[in-house]
């Protein structure tokens, strides 16, 4: 998802360009203001691990802009040479080290100045990726965690189907993280910066309908998943514009010298 601010308000008459433009900008936004809240006042860590990396956007993010050496972390063979591809044209092949494995079973030790997880953690067990962290990370590591949190579980059934994921609490999240030696040293909730990325996103969807019916190529999404898209699109802002659920930026710090 992206940040936007929420004190600015931004039509949706416009062009299908100026959505994708809008969306993308706000998805390297949140990656911008999840690493200055992070790493504030110190330097950027050298190796991060970057948790459920997914096509590696994350972890090129931090190699361009902050020359980090990232091991991504994906379940997916498929995605590796995606990565491999991606950070040869962002000119970070050097720094970006695509790697196939399951979180939970993950044994490296002391390797990492830092870890981060980009609405990854919802599909993990919490208390196991704790523990496989805390153990990768050297001393006084940092684990970054950008997530959605449920706040009201009436809808935790629904989210959870749509998306094969398995959301949970805040509260839940910093006792995993306290039973392994971490402490929470931020919490910033940017829900209200993100509810609007639901408002942009069902723009694009709307206008992708329209030019279908009008008779445009099929992209990527067929004219039914779009339109169920567009429904789930309306749940999903209400859901974030009253904070039944809300994103957070969460940093935490390993203790030990």
């Amino acid at each position: 998802m992206g940040l936007f601010d929420p004190a600015v308000k931004l039509n949706t008459t416009v062009t299908q360009r100026v959505l994708k433009s809008r969306i993308i900008s706000a998805q390297e936004a949140i990656l911008d203001r999840a690493a200055r809240t992070w790493a504030v006042g110190q330097s950027y860590p050298a190796h991060l691990l970057d948790i459920g990396c997914g096509l590696g956007g994350g972890s090129l993010y931090w190699a361009q802009e902050h020359g980090a050496k990232v091991t991504g972390l994906t379940v997916a063979n498929d995605h590796v040479p995606v990565i491999r591809e991606l950070a040869r044209q962002a000119g970070v092949s050097g720094h970006v080290a695509p790697r196939v494995g399951d979180i939970h079973s993950m044994t490296d030790e002391r390797c990492y100045d830092a870890a981060y997880a980009i609405e990854s953690s919802g599909y993990m067990d919490r208390q196991q990726l704790f523990q496989v962290v805390a153990r990768a990370l050297r001393p006084g590591g940092w684990f970054g965690i950008q997530e959605h949190f449920i706040c009201r579980p009436e809808w935790i059934d629904w989210i959870d189907d749509y998306y094969k994921t398995r959301l949970g609490t805040l509260t839940e999240y910093i006792r995993a993280a306290e039973a392994v030696g971490f402490e929470l040293e931020q919490d910033e909730d940017v829900t209200d910066g993100v509810s609007e990325f639901w408002l942009q996103s069902m723009a694009w969807n709307t206008a992708e309908l329209s030019r279908l019916e009008q008779g445009g190529e099929p992209a990527s999404w067929s004219r039914e998943r779009l339109q169920q898209s567009a429904i789930a699109h309306g749940k999903l802002f209400r859901i974030w514009r009253d904070h039944a659920v809300e994103t957070r930026l969460l940093h935490f710090r390993l203790g030990g010298s």
